[in-house]
């Protein structure tokens, strides 16, 4: 049976000034249930697989007692009124616990699908990148795109470079073309303290990186802004040591997390819910 894939969307620590606090909690609420709702898919399916397993004992032990039977009669075929009845009901159980487990995987296949597709596109786009700039990976299902900060952005600074903006209109040209999906635009930085008369803290030169990504892509390649939310990390979720320049260098990344729209995901994970308690 094809492994199931769990989804667990990436909360943020501190929104920017692009997305209420409560819009992003609504969010991180939202992505918490598609958690949960998988979590229960995969005891049902479990469950499910149990329970067919128990019948198909079952039914192989009312074979062996028709064996017994047909064998102590000469070879004439006699079934008893309840050993009739009991093999019906177990292969009508069967039959209905296969067709739920199939709606449900149906469900997960088709998510994992998605996300097959989208990695597919993103390489294939950026595939002529350095790996040191552009890494692609996903982590329980949901993509992400990690762009080092010397490729986007100088040092302490917060507009994105010409040689970025190429690589962002690839991004935006896959993420366009497919309406389904979202996207969260994270600011990292190392930990080295950063204030300035315009910068406050490292807070603020994440969310003004982030913010400065989403802009690009909203107004030079045309993603609806309805589908991005911009958000900073600070230095507090780190790749590597900041002990070393090496380690800082990695730490300072803006990350591009995707993920299907969570509603329509839940609610294919709901229906097959709905149908496995039928």
């Amino acid at each position: 049976m094809k492994k199931i894939l769990l989804l667990s969307a990436t909360a943020a620590l501190l929104l920017s000034s692009c997305v209420s606090q409560k819009k992003y909690a609504e969010l991180e609420t939202l992505q918490k249930q598609t958690s949960d709702q998988l979590n229960t898919a995969t005891v049902k399916l479990n469950s499910c697989l149990d329970e067919k397993e128990r019948l198909g004992s079952q039914i192989h032990t009312l074979n062996n007692q028709n064996a017994a039977l047909l064998h102590n009669v000469g070879g004439l075929v006699t079934l008893s009124k309840k050993e009739s009845e009991n093999l019906e009901k177990s292969l009508e159980s069967i039959k209905e616990k296969d067709l739920k487990i199939q709606r449900m995987q149906d469900a997960l296949t088709k998510k994992d699908s998605v996300t097959l597709a989208l990695v597919t596109s993103l390489k294939g786009v950026l595939g002529n990148m350095s790996d040191e700039d552009i890494q692609i990976n996903v982590e329980k299902g949901v993509v992400y795109v990690s762009i080092s900060d010397k490729m986007l952005f100088e040092s302490g600074k917060w507009k994105v470079t010409a040689r970025a903006k190429e690589v962002l209109g690839k991004v935006a040209t896959v993420v366009k073309n497919r309406p389904e999906i979202e996207f969260m635009v994270e600011g990292h930085t190392d930990d080295q303290a950063m204030k300035t008369a315009i910068i406050e803290d490292n807070w603020d030169l994440s969310v003004k990186r982030a913010t400065s990504v989403v802009r690009i892509l909203q107004n030079d390649f045309g993603v609806p802004p309805e589908r991005m939310t911009a958000a900073g990390r600070s230095y507090y979720i780190p790749l590597a040591t900041n002990e070393t320049a090496e380690g800082r260098s990695k730490n300072r990344r803006t990350r591009i997390v995707i993920l299907p729209k969570l509603d329509q995901f839940y609610s294919l994970i709901e229906e097959g819910m709905d149908d496995a308690k039928k």
